[in-house]
């Protein structure tokens, strides 16, 4: 993708896609760069040696001294970590709402025991930063450069000098592959992966993924598009990049999104439509993103949306664009797809 598509691209347009496309300067990695893999677990060593190594997604290996404790990472991630018993001090990216409550992004974690270096899009203070002493920064990707998520392009080379970061990838692929990632990360960093929490949670994500098949092959006709809301736009996202949409996809469910070729502008995000073409694909389901700095379903006050048939027959469910990749996060919106195709009456 070009740097001009890149600056095209609106904040509200990242966040109807999921992800970022291209937003500047790349944070340099530290440590030994091996291009080209995307890191399978090889090259992890576990806490328990001491030495801690681990390969990311964009090939770079991060070698430290002891397992790290002073962890700094995006707040989906810092999150997912927490499932798994590994407590993130130091976060970025949506952590708090305007009332002081915790983010949809920030699962179970205790925000009020949290350092945030920047709650909001373009916003990382680095000297408070500096000043935490972080050993490792851990975050998402969502483009093939390998961009750092939430870390803005203008102080992205000063916080790069102050430690070595990690990135795992929620890009062009299942959802099924940043979760085993996060695992092998998790468990470097010295969980316990055995725990019955942990193991129970990823056998109800495999059974509500299996309930998810059966519902879209017994209900094929049914479809569902995947939207996002904004004051003069509605999103209408493709399936062909956002792990969440990509595994429901391989799933069988029966997506109506745009062409291609109108895709292409976006670089295979989104479509952009103003509210009066609100209605331009028929869905008998809608998902919305749930992220706090879009319009919420019950917050839209369009008639155009209000006259839409999945609307006025309240097939209306909430999709995390951005999920957090643990197994325990990831089985309620599996189910309450499945829920919606099971139930959904055919409006289209």
């Amino acid at each position: 993708m070009s740097n001009a598509r890149a600056a095209r691209l609106t904040r509200r347009g990242i966040l109807a896609a999921g992800g970022a496309l291209g937003l500047g300067a790349v944070l340099a990695a530290c440590g030994d760069d091996d291009a080209g893999s995307e890191g399978s677990g090889k090259g992890t060593t576990a806490a328990k040696s001491g030495a801690w190594t681990f390969k990311d997604d964009r090939g770079t290996t991060v070698k430290l001294d002891k397992v790290p404790t002073k962890i700094v990472a995006f707040v989906g991630v810092a999150a997912a970590l927490h499932d798994y018993g590994i407590e993130v001090k130091g976060v970025f990216g949506p952590t708090k709402t305007k009332d002081g409550k915790a983010d949809v992004q920030a699962g179970d974690m205790d925000v009020s025991k949290l350092t945030v270096f920047g709650n909001v899009w373009d916003q990382f203070n680095v000297e408070q930063y500096a000043a935490f002493a972080p050993e490792v920064l851990i975050t998402t990707t969502f483009d093939s450069a390998g961009t750092l998520w939430y870390v803005p392009a203008a102080s992205a080379s000063k916080i790069a000098k102050l430690a070595p970061s990690v990135a795992i990838s929620v890009y062009d692929r299942q959802i099924t592959a940043p979760l085993q990632r996060v695992w092998e990360l998790a468990e470097s960093l010295g969980a316990d992966m055995t725990a019955a929490k942990v193991t129970d949670a990823k056998k109800r994500f495999e059974s509500a993924s299996e309930r998810l098949r059966a519902a879209a092959k017994a209900h094929p006709g049914i479809k569902v598009l995947a939207g996002s809301a904004a004051q003069d736009v509605f999103y209408v996202s493709g399936t062909n990049l956002s792990i969440d949409l990509e595994y429901f996809k391989a799933l069988g469910v029966n997506f109506v999104e745009p062409p291609a070729s109108v895709l292409k502008a976006s670089g295979g995000w989104y479509e952009s439509l103003s509210w009066e073409n609100v209605d331009k694909y028929k869905a008998d389901i809608i998902m919305m993103d749930d992220r706090t700095a879009t319009i919420q379903p019950a917050d839209i006050t369009e008639a155009t949306w209000k006259k839409l048939p999945a609307v006025k027959a309240g097939q209306v469910i909430a999709r995390s664009p951005e999920p957090i990749p643990s197994y325990d996060k990831c089985v309620a919106m599996v189910e309450n797809l499945a829920k919606a195709i099971e139930t959904a009456k055919k409006v289209s």
